[in-house]
């Protein structure tokens, strides 16, 4: 029998430590992330028929000062799916682009819509809404986190190989952008092997891994080393959004490549996943996308149903 994304919300109200906001991996647990993407199933097999819209009667905000393509398109689908109306806010729509801080920014909007959605660069923004806006806050991507990607990522690894317990998962590229650090969370709190193969320089810090103490993730600057045994291999593009620049720092990741010959040290019926967009012949061969294209957009399609169950959730 499933559970309804509203009787899930008003459950979750219940708890000890109820939901309020997704701000990052690392403020979630194993309970709160299964839970998650339990109901991200349920919401995906139930989609057109919800017998219940948490979003009813709500208007939802989003903020992007980073542009988009599966982002907004899939929060503008699932806050409607859910029974709420949503507006799109860039930052040149608004007074934020002329340099109103974030915190009256909130004060403004959480009195004046039911939720707001934040894409942008500094985590800290996204904190400072949560705090002064007193209304669900869901990070749609910083510099430091990615929460959104990951759970798709999840549901994803889950609908192809039925678990991630006793899987091995496999970062390679950027291991010091908001995806690697993300799925290092994740990979603490439920438990699979992750390795990040990264440049030296491109690894997380140390500090940063002695706050996450997770025995169960490793590091390395061999590659081939890395996906030996994998059953996830999950990529990036090499040089984030705004770094685009950085052609020294792109340079040092030619043997990161995901392709037709570091795959054969995958484990059989290993999948690849890309969070989009792909820039192909550089952190992901064209045959190979096209090869694990159904995965891929699989993944991308997620973003909806996981995003979905993270809006019943923190809903009021």
């Amino acid at each position: 029998m499933l559970i309804s994304p509203l009787s899930r919300t008003k459950r979750n109200s219940n708890s000890k430590n109820p939901m309020q906001h997704l701000l990052s991996i690392e403020e979630l647990n194993a309970e709160k992330l299964n839970a998650l993407i339990d109901l991200a199933v349920d919401l995906k097999a139930t989609r057109g028929n919800h017998p219940e819209l948490p979003l009813s009667g709500q208007t939802w905000a989003m903020i992007f000062t980073k542009s988009s393509t599966r982002t907004r398109v899939s929060f503008e689908v699932g806050v409607r799916e859910l029974g709420g109306s949503i507006m799109f806010l860039s930052s040149n729509d608004i007074q934020l682009g002329r340099g109103e801080p974030i915190k009256d920014t909130a004060r403004v909007l959480g009195r004046m819509v039911h939720g707001c959605i934040i894409r942008t660069f500094d985590q800290q923004d996204v904190i400072d809404f949560s705090n002064y806006g007193n209304i669900p806050t869901i990070n749609a991507l910083t510099d430091a986190e990615h929460p959104c990607q990951i759970l798709a990522d999840l549901l994803t690894v889950k609908e192809k190989l039925g678990t991630w317990e006793g899987k091995k998962c496999v970062f390679i590229g950027d291991g010091d952008n908001n995806m690697s650090r993300s799925w290092i969370w994740a990979a603490k709190y439920l438990g699979f092997e992750l390795v990040i193969a990264s440049p030296e320089t491109c690894l997380p810090p140390s500090d940063f891994m002695e706050k996450v103490n997770a025995p169960n993730v490793s590091l390395t600057t061999d590659p081939v080393e890395a996906i030996k045994g994998a059953d996830v291999i999950n990529t990036d593009v090499w040089l984030s959004m705004g770094q685009e620049g950085q052609k020294e720092k792109e340079a040092l990741f030619g043997p990161y490549q995901v392709n037709e010959e570091i795959l054969k040290n995958a484990a059989e019926g290993h999948i690849v996943l890309h969070c989009l967009p792909a820039y192909r012949e550089k952190e992901i061969t064209e045959q190979i996308l096209e090869l694990h294209a159904d995965t891929i957009f699989q993944q991308a399609e997620n973003r909806l149903h996981a995003q979905k169950a993270v809006l019943a959730t923190i809903a009021r």
